[in-house]
């Protein structure tokens, strides 16, 4: 806040009439009051960086996830609970973009659209379907069940994507996952 600006807050008694008047004990006491105001300044002037999940620093990042409550899939297998960092199989990459399409994402929540969409940005790998259960063998129809095709994903990944299925789907359906077949590099050596 610049000086005339502080200036004009003070009681009307206290205001300087002319800038000249600034020079004196209130006009040190207005350079001071300047100078701790820059520091705050500066930061909300720049506070659109923070809170964007593409450019804050990685530890604001996990802070944003919980905010939008996606801390959930922050601590799985393989994360050290108590260092306070979050460990997320796909990435910070992969985080950012899942916390910047987060709000919109819940709007649809519990659609098969909205659960593609999240599987993808949450793994950043792409190939997920959702479907409605067909008829069994015995022909009967299978209500209230999706089928959820995953692309090949191992370990703590696999993990995301169930997590992430029994959160997203609609609360009433049953769901199964299938991965599809192994990549060249994933596929067991015998």
């Amino acid at each position: 806040m610049q000086r005339d600006r502080i200036a004009r807050l003070l009681p009307e008694v206290m205001r300087p009439d002319a800038p000249e008047e600034n020079a004196g004990p209130l006009g040190a006491l207005l350079g001071v009051m300047e100078a701790l105001h820059a520091p705050v300044e500066t930061l909300l002037g720049q506070l659109g960086h923070y809170v964007d999940p593409l450019t804050a620093e990685p530890p604001f990042v996990q802070m944003l996830a919980a905010w939008l409550d996606l801390d959930r899939y922050l601590h799985l297998r393989g994360a050290r609970r108590s260092s306070g960092a979050g460990h997320y199989p796909a990435g910070l990459h992969q985080l950012r973009f899942l916390a910047l399409e987060a709000a919109a994402l819940s709007r649809r929540r519990g659609t098969a659209d909205a659960l593609v969409q999240t599987l993808e940005l949450a793994t950043g790998r792409t190939g997920f379907a959702v479907t409605t259960a067909k008829p069994d063998a015995s022909v009967a129809v299978r209500p209230f069940h999706i089928d959820v095709q995953a692309p090949a994903l191992s370990g703590a990944m696999r993990e995301l994507v169930q997590r992430i299925i029994e959160d997203e789907r609609p609360a009433h359906a049953t769901y199964e996952l299938r991965f599809g077949a192994p990549a060249p590099s994933e596929a067991p050596t015998t």
